[in-house]
C-alpha cells in the first residue's frame, strides 16, 4: 500500500471516529429526552389515580421484586419536568424559551419525590397511609416554570449558565445539553446564591509519588542525572527519582502526556515534549516543547507553539557545540524533522522527514551539523547548512534491509550504530552513509536499545528474547543475562551508578542491575489504563486493577506492589471489604471476583450480565455487596463468612443509563447512585415496606465516601465541548 493511500486511510478513519462520537453524544440527549418522556408519562398515571382525604393524593413509589419477594425500591429526588416545544423556523442561535405557566389547580407549596423508572420493567402501586412514611403535606406535585435551550454546535455556544435557585430549592445545571437538578438542604436554601464565590480551601494537594513508567510506547527515555535521581516519565508529569533516598520530585509543566525527553550536555537542563492538550475551558493546545532546569525544576523555555502537529515524539540537544541547538520531530503525516536554538526560541530549519513513522533522532556527538533519524524503512543521515537540512540514506546494499530500524547509538570514535528489527547490528563508518561492520542475529527478534558504556563497551537490549547483552570494542559478546518474563522486553538501557544499568521495558518497570546478576524491579506500574483503585480500610496499602487485566496490591511505604495476580478479563472497578481480608474486582465482561487481600487466591466469582462492572462496594457493615453495572442494573449481594460467601438478594432497577457512581450511607441502609445521564436515585436493598425517601432525609443521611455528585460537593461548573 502506497504511502498516499495509507493517510488516506487515516484520514478517513479518523472522519469515522468523530462521526461516531458525534452519534453517541446525539444517542445520549435522545436517551435523555426518553427518560424525560416516561416520567412525564408516568405523572399523567398518577393523575388519574383517586385522591386521598382532604383534597391529597396519595404518594406512589414504583418497586421492583427481589429474589425473596422483598420490595427494592428506587427513589429519585423531585425533579422538575421539561416540555419539549419545536424551534421557530428562524432558531440559528442558543437562546432560551420561556414555557407556559403552570395550571392554577396544581399549585401546591409542597413537592413529592417522584420514580424514575422505566415503565416497561416497573410496575406502580398507590400505597396507603398508614404503609407509607410521608405524610399528607407531602403529596401533591407541582409543575415549575420551565426552559428549554436550543442547542447549535457553535463553540461560542458550549457552555450553558446555571439557572438561579428556584423557590423551590433546586439549581439546575446543563451537562451535554441536558439540565441536570441539584436540589439543596433546608438549611441553605435562604442564603445560597449562584453569585456568591466561595473561599478556595486554605490546603491544596501536592503530588508526593507516581507509580509507572512509560515504556510501552515510547523510547530513549531514561537517564541517570548527576544527583543520583533517575529522570523518566509517565501521563504528564516528568519523575526524578532518588533510588537510595526513596525520594520523587515532579515537573508538572505540561498539561498533557509526555512523550520524548532529552538531556542536555550539561546534565541539569532537559527537553521535554508532549502531545496535543486541552485547556480548562476546552480549547486544544498545541504540542510543544518545554526546556526547564531538572535542580530548581523552573521551565525556561517553551518551544514550537503551532508548530508542531499532533505530538512531539523525538526531541534531541546538540553536544559538540556546547549543546546549543535542540532537534524534534512531530507526529504529522509527513513527521517533520526541525532543529532550534533552543535559548532564543528561533526555529532555525525544518524538513519533511519521512512518510512512515520516525523512532529516533540524534545529533552526532562531534558534529553539531549532522542528525541522524531512524524508523520504518528508514536510516537518514541530515547534514544543516544554514536553514537548510540535506539528507543522506543509509544503504544497506548487500546486507539485509530491515522493516524497521528501531535505534542508533554512537561509537567512541564517532560510528553509528543501529539494532533493527531483525535482530542484526550494524555499525557505520564515521562521516559516511555505509555499513563497515555486521553482527549479524545478535538477537532473536528485535533490537529495542542500544548504550554505549563510559568505558566504549556495548550493551544490547532485545525485544522478543528479553536479553541484555555487553559487547567489547570489536563487537565480540561478553556476557548477557535475561530480563524475567513478568518484567517484559527491553525499551530503554541507560548506564547507572557504579557500573550497574537501568533498564525499561515495555511492561512500564524499570530494572536495576549489572552483568552477569539479575535484575530488580525500582519502578512497576499497569501496562494499559487504569480504571479500579480502593484504599485498605486499616493498612497503609490500595490496590489497582486496569485494562491490562493486572491486579495489584500496593504498600504505600516502600512504593512496591506486595503481589500482583493476572484475571482473565480487564479490570474496570475494585473495593475491600471492610475488615481487609478479601477484595473484590469488577471486570468489562460482567464477571466479577473476590480475591483473598494476603493470599491473593481466588475466593468467589460471579457474572451479572454481560457489561461492564463499572462500581463495586461493600457496605459499611461489610454484610452486603454492591454491583453497579453498565446494564443500568445494581445487584445486591448478602456476603457471609467475613467475605468468603456471597448470595444475591436483590436487585435495583430504574437508571435509564449505565451506573457511574454508587455510595453506601454509613448505617449500610441506603444507596445512592449516579448514571450516563446524570440521575441521582436512591435505593434501600433489602426493604420489605414500600417508602419515599424526602429531600430532607436525602441530607440528614450520612454517606460514606460522598464518590458521587450532589449539592454537597458541587463546585463552579464549567462544560464545554462535552
Amino acid at each position: 500500500v502506497s504511502s498516499g493511500s495509507t493517510m488516506d486511510v487515516d484520514d478517513r478513519l479518523s472522519h469515522l471516529e468523530q462521526r461516531v462520537q458525534l452519534q453517541e453524544d446525539e444517542l445520549q440527549l435522545l436517551k435523555a429526552e426518553l427518560a424525560d418522556a416516561l416520567r412525564r408519562l408516568g405523572y399523567c398515571e398518577e393523575l388519574t389515580q383517586p385522591v386521598a382525604g382532604a383534597g391529597g393524593r396519595r404518594p406512589t413509589v414504583a418497586l421492583q421484586t427481589n429474589d425473596w419477594g422483598h420490595f427494592l425500591p428506587f427513589i429519585s429526588l423531585s425533579i422538575p419536568w421539561f416540555t419539549l416545544h419545536p424551534p421557530p423556523l428562524s432558531t440559528s442561535r442558543l437562546f432560551p424559551l420561556p414555557l407556559p405557566s403552570s395550571p392554577s389547580h396544581l399549585s401546591s407549596p409542597t413537592r413529592k419525590s417522584m420514580s424514575t423508572e422505566r415503565l416497561s420493567t416497573a410496575r406502580r402501586e398507590t400505597v396507603s397511609d398508614s404503609r407509607s412514611r410521608t405524610t399528607s403535606s407531602s403529596s401533591s406535585a407541582l409543575f415549575h416554570h420551565k426552559t428549554l435551550f436550543f442547542l447549535n454546535p457553535s463553540p461560542s455556544c458550549s457552555y450553558l449558565a446555571p439557572s438561579p435557585v428556584s423557590e423551590d430549592g433546586y439549581v439546575r445545571m446543563f451537562l451535554r445539553g441536558r439540565p441536570v437538578t441539584m436540589h439543596m438542604p433546608d438549611q441553605k436554601r435562604d442564603s445560597y446564591s449562584l453569585d456568591h464565590k466561595g473561599a478556595l480551601p486554605e490546603h491544596k494537594l501536592k503530588l508526593q509519588w507516581v507509580y509507572g513508567y512509560r515504556g510501552r510506547d515510547c523510547r530513549s527515555n531514561l537517564y541517570l542525572l548527576p544527583t543520583g535521581e533517575i529522570v523518566y516519565f509517565n501521563a504528564s508529569v516528568v519523575v526524578l527519582y532518588n533510588v537510595e533516598e526513596q525520594q520523587q520530585r515532579h515537573y508538572l509543566g505540561h498539561n498533557d502526556d509526555v512523550k520524548c525527553l532529552g538531556i542536555h550536555p550539561d546534565m541539569v537542563t532537559i527537553a521535554t515534549g508532549q502531545v496535543a492538550g486541552t485547556s480548562k475551558d476546552g480549547k486544544l493546545l498545541p504540542p510543544h516543547v518545554r526546556v526547564w532546569d531538572s535542580v530548581s525544576l523552573n521551565t525556561l523555555h517553551v518551544i514550537g507553539m503551532g508548530v508542531f502537529d499532533r505530538a512531539v515524539t523525538c526531541v534531541a540537544f546538540s553536544k559538540s557545540n556546547g549543546g546549543a541547538h535542540l532537534c524534534a520531530v512531530d507526529d504529522a503525516n509527513d513527521h517533520t524533522l526541525s532543529v532550534w536554538n533552543w535559548q532564543k526560541e528561533k526555529q532555525l530549519a525544518d524538513v519533511k522527514c519521512s512518510n512512515d513513522s520516525v523512532l529516533a533522532a540524534t545529533f552526532h556527538p562531534m558534529d553539531a551539523n549532522l542528525i541522524v533519524t531512524c524508523g520504518k524503512s528508514h536510516l537518514n543521515f541530515w547534514t544543516m547548512d544554514g536553514n537548510t537540512l540535506t539528507k543522506r540514506q543509509g544503504l544497506f546494499e548487500k546486507n539485509e534491509k530491515p522493516k524497521y530500524v528501531l535505534c542508533v547509538a554512537f561509537a567512541e570514535n564517532g560510528d553509528a550504530i543501529t539494532g533493527d528489527s531483525s535482530g542484526n547490528i550494524y555499525v557505520w563508518a564515521k562521516g559516511g552513509n555505509r555499513i563497515s561492520q555486521v553482527v549479524a542475529k545478535a538477537h532473536e527478534g528485535g533490537i529495542f536499545s542500544l548504550c554505549v558504556l563510559k568505558d566504549g563497551t556495548l550493551v544490547s537490549g532485545g525485544g522478543k528474547d528479553r536479553r541484555m547483552v555487553l559487547w567489547d570494542h570489536d563487537y565480540n559478546k561478553q556476557s548477557e543475562m535475561e530480563v524475567p518474563e513478568a518484567f517484559g522486553p527491553v525499551r530503554a538501557v541507560t548506564e547507572g551508578k557504579q557500573g550497574e544499568l537501568l533498564v525499561g521495558t515495555t511492561k512500564n518497570t524499570i530494572l536495576t542491575g549489572s552483568f552477569p546478576e539479575t535484575l530488580n524491579p525500582i519502578v512497576q506500574g499497569h501496562t494499559d489504563e487504569l480504571w479500579g483503585l480502593d484504599i485498605h480500610p486499616s493498612m497503609e496499602q490500595f490496590v489497582t486493577c486496569g485494562q491490562d487485566k493486572q491486579v495489584h496490591l500496593w504498600d504505600t511505604n516502600s512504593h512496591q506492589p506486595l503481589w500482583s495476580k493476572t484475571i482473565e478479563d480487564p479490570g474496570r472497578s475494585a473495593g475491600f471489604h471492610p475488615s481487609g481480608a478479601v477484595l473484590a474486582v469488577g471486570t468489562m465482561t460482567g464477571r466479577w471476583l473476590v480475591l483473598d487481600a494476603d493470599t491473593r487466591d481466588l475466593v468467589f466469582m460471579h457474572t451479572d450480565g454481560n457489561e461492564i462492572i463499572s462500581n463495586i462496594k461493600y457496605s459499611p457493615d461489610g454484610n452486603f455487596l454492591a454491583v453497579g453495572s453498565h446494564d443500568n442494573f445494581v445487584y445486591i449481594y448478602a456476603v457471609m463468612e467475613n467475605g468468603k460467601k456471597y448470595s444475591r438478594v436483590g436487585k435495583c432497577t430504574g437508571h435509564s443509563s449505565f451506573v457511574t457512581h454508587l455510595d453506601w450511607s454509613v448505617d449500610s441502609q441506603y444507596i445512592v447512585t449516579n448514571s450516563g445521564d446524570y440521575e441521582i436515585l436512591f435505593c434501600e436493598p433489602l426493604l420489605s415496606k414500600r417508602i419515599t425517601l424526602s429531600i430532607t432525609i436525602v441530607y440528614v443521611v450520612l454517606w460514606y465516601i460522598q464518590a458521587r455528585l450532589l449539592f454537597l460537593v458541587k463546585g463552579k461548573l464549567q462544560v464545554a465541548n462535552m
